[in-house]
């Protein structure tokens, strides 16, 4: 099954910048599709794939701050391709 992942993550303290381009990063080297832009990241593949890999993934962002936060929301397709028709 094809999913297309949207990813925020918002560490809640001074120094943000460097927790997010560490899990930035790791989403570029995953072989996964990954789109940026400048609030949210998305990421295009097979659901047990990308779940397995954005668990280890958010495990660590989260064990590497003390307060952060990640929204994330998952669609059942994959929307890499969309482009809007209006």
């Amino acid at each position: 099954m094809q999913i297309s992942v949207e990813l925020t993550l918002s560490p809640l303290q001074d120094d943000f910048k460097a927790p997010i381009q560490k899990f930035i990063k790791a989403l570029r080297k995953s072989g996964f599709r990954v789109i940026e832009n400048p609030l949210s990241t998305q990421v295009y593949g097979e659901y047990d794939k990308i779940m397995e890999f954005l668990t280890e993934e958010i495990k660590e962002a989260f064990a590497s701050s003390e307060h952060v936060l990640l929204t994330m929301k998952i669609v059942k397709s994959n929307l890499s391709d969309y482009a809007a028709d209006f």
